[in-house]
Order: C-alpha cells, then sequence, then structure tokens
C-alpha cells in the first residue's frame, strides 16, 4: 500500500513540475529584453539628439518610424506565444540598422533651425 501512495505521489510531482517547466519555458521564449533595453536605449538617444538640435525634425520623424516598426515586429513576433531564434534575429538585425541611422543622422551636418 505503501509503495502505491509513494508512486502515485511521484507521479503527481513529476506531472506538476513538467506542468510548471513547460509554462516557464513558454513564458521565457515571449520575453525580448534585450530588445526592450535596446528600444530604450535608442530612444533617449534620439531625444538626446533633438534637444541637442542634432536632428531635424524630418530626421526624428525617420527614426521614429523606424522605432515604430520595430515595436510592430516585435509585437508581431510574440503574437504565437513563442519568439524563435530567426524572429529575435530580425529584431536584432533591426535595431542594429537603427542604431547606425542614429549615429549617422545625429553626426551629419544638418543642423535644426
Amino acid at each position: 500500500m505503501k509503495i502505491n501512495f509513494m508512486k502515485k505521489n511521484l507521479i503527481a510531482t513529476s506531472l506538476l513540475l513538467a506542468f510548471l517547466t513547460a509554462g516557464t519555458v513558454s513564458f521565457a521564449q515571449t520575453q525580448t529584453p534585450v530588445v526592450r533595453e535596446r528600444q530604450e536605449n535608442q530612444q533617449k538617444r534620439i531625444g538626446q539628439g533633438v534637444k541637442s538640435g542634432e536632428l531635424t525634425a524630418k530626421e526624428t520623424r525617420h527614426l521614429e518610424a523606424r522605432e515604430i516598426k520595430i515595436q510592430h515586429d516585435k509585437k508581431e513576433a510574440k503574437a504565437d506565444g513563442v519568439v524563435t531564434n530567426r524572429e529575435k534575429a530580425k529584431l536584432h538585425r533591426e535595431q542594429n540598422r537603427a542604431s547606425r541611422a542614429i549615429h549617422r543622422q545625429k553626426n551629419d551636418a544638418q543642423t535644426r533651425h
């Protein structure tokens, strides 16, 4: 009788652990903390460029449009509950391009009037 109870307890514990692990894995796969942190950083860089006069209104609109596109792509990637490695790579690629664009625009000869 004791063995039967131990088997049931072991099975119940195993199922609970499997359930919790599956939930944690899917939760972790829908998170994109690096993307979020980079978005925040790039928004600060754009804001600093506007404040200092390094970015014109047109440049700011273009850079903000890029950031909106990245945000949209991030939401699409999360829509099915799993952010795949391919989707993460696409988001990182977009952010690298946006970062270079911010740098180029802040350091070109144009100034805000």
